[in-house]
């Protein structure tokens, strides 16, 4: 006689297996929705079909037939259901965002008895497990530090001067502002050309913050500063493996970070030649290369470069690509060293002295008497050495108050060169700085030239071998009169 196979669920529970199935994930089920904070059921559109009275009153709705029908995205702005109908696939544990508040949730894929997909459900489950909750205070901590550290770095994006920051009233200070309003307006590239610390890089702040372009990332790369071997992953990124520790992931450039925005490369001159090609095609192209890479990438980029070298000096020594001067030497700035707008001086000491002042944490005060002594400088180091000519004078001298005296203690002095003579008594007290000496020689020659052409500045910036700009910036810093044409 055979065998028959006895059935434990109908000795258990005198019922069939599949009746015990139904009634045990009925009653998982009644407890789930019981214990947990917010039960809610989708259908395979993702749409709710169902959900209980206390998420309802959670998410702010009247009733629970408030959802109904509803995509559930715009019923729970952060909800991963449709992820689980559309691949089938369980969420068992997952932390959502509520309102800024982070609740453990679980999603279930709901089946038929044929096995075919006909939903999901999902269940938060945050207040009733509490050995979780110093885990979701770790991750909640951990969030707002992420938080905070990407306010930071996106506020790091941002341009931090405002063509107010460029002190002075000074006419070449004005001027140059103007052009810069002007140039903030335009989406060509900008060169500044100006000596150091004449506030390159704070005027190019100033022209991102006042373009069009203001809301995106302001990017900020010392061609100088950074190892030749890294500048290009530096600029344009690497791909994954692109060489021996590059990230496995790749890495974007700083064009890349600066889509949409604007590019500052300082001290361009300094950048190696082999770089220079792949420059110019960023400035004709707006297209990126990664190192590594055999894909362009288009980005939207202005390009603002600052040099504190001849350009065209070094386009004629062949250390610097002439078609790439040409096309970053679109719209050029010229701005003025401090030696040309003394008129400046007294605001920009006194700007100065109140930073200073902050960081000591005491006030500080500058006689007029000091002012003049400043004003007798040529400042080759222009306002970054003012500023550093302040902080010895009030860190050696111990004063709130700086004199003359003091500002005599730390002010660099021209020493005499001794000059060969046929002669004796060679007058020591006949010799003026260089600056002073070449910004004579430099009067005496444009005069020469304007009187020669008769006024005509075209013809004498092309007899003096300089730009037509440059003359006017140069008839300004001196305070020259300009001869009429008759």
């Amino acid at each position: 006689m055979p065998v028959v196979a006895r059935n434990p669920w109908s000795d258990a529970f005198g019922l069939s297996a599949d009746a015990v199935k139904t009634v045990a994930m009925k009653s998982l089920f009644d407890q789930l929705e019981a214990l947990c904070e917010g039960s809610v059921a989708v259908n395979t559109d993702a749409k709710i079909i169902w959900i209980n009275r206390k998420y309802a009153e959670r998410l702010g709705l009247p009733d629970e037939r408030a959802a109904l029908g509803r995509d559930v995205e715009e019923v729970i702005p952060n909800s991963r259901m449709r992820e689980v109908v559309e691949t089938g696939q369980p969420i068992v544990l997952d932390i959502m965002d509520m309102a800024g508040e982070h609740v453990v949730v679980t999603r279930i894929p709901l089946q038929s008895e044929s096995g075919e997909l006909i939903g999901a459900v999902g269940f938060v489950l945050y207040d009733r497990i509490d050995g979780l909750k110093p885990l979701l205070a770790k991750v909640t901590q951990l969030q707002a530090r992420l938080s905070a550290a990407e306010r930071e770095l996106s506020d790091s994006r941002r341009a931090k001067y405002s063509l107010a920051s460029f002190l002075g009233t000074s006419a070449p200070c004005l001027e140059i502002k103007r052009q810069a309003r002007r140039a903030a307006q335009l989406e060509a590239t900008v060169l500044l050309a100006g000596e150091t610390g004449t506030g390159k890089e704070l005027l190019a702040h100033a022209i991102h913050n006042a373009s069009p372009r203001a809301l995106n990332n302001f990017v900020s790369v010392n061609t100088a500063a950074i190892p030749e071997n890294l500048l290009e992953a530096e600029l344009f990124g690497a791909a994954p493996g692109a060489y021996t520790g590059a990230d496995r992931k790749g890495r974007d450039g700083k064009f890349k970070l600066a889509d949409g925005g604007t590019m500052f490369l300082d001290e361009i001159g300094d950048m190696p030649l082999a770089l220079q090609a792949k420059l110019l095609r960023v400035l004709q192209e707006q297209e990126i290369e990664p190192l590594g890479s055999n894909r362009l990438t288009r980005i939207n980029v202005r390009m603002i470069a600052a040099t504190s070298v001849d350009l065209a000096a070094r386009v004629a020594e062949s250390r610097f690509r002439s078609d790439l001067y040409y096309r970053l030497n679109v719209l050029q700035l010229a701005l003025p060293p401090l030696r040309a707008r003394l008129d400046d001086l007294p605001l920009l000491t006194e700007r100065l002295l109140e930073d200073i002042s902050i960081r000591i944490g005491q006030p500080l005060e500058i006689d007029p008497d000091a002012v003049a002594q400043l004003a007798q400088y040529h400042w080759p180091g222009n306002v970054r050495e003012l500023r550093n000519v302040l902080e010895r004078a009030v860190l050696m001298n111990e004063t709130q108050r700086l004199k003359a005296e003091h500002i005599a203690t730390v002010l660099p002095r021209s020493t005499p060169v001794a000059v060969a003579s046929n002669g004796p008594g060679i007058r020591f007290d006949a010799l003026r700085p260089l600056a002073q000496a070449t910004a004579e020689a430099e009067r005496i020659a444009i005069t020469a030239a304007l009187e020669a052409t008769n006024g005509n500045k075209v013809a004498a910036a092309h007899i003096l071998g300089i730009s037509r700009a440059a003359l006017y910036q140069k008839l300004e810093m001196l305070a020259l009169s300009r001869p009429k044409r008759v």
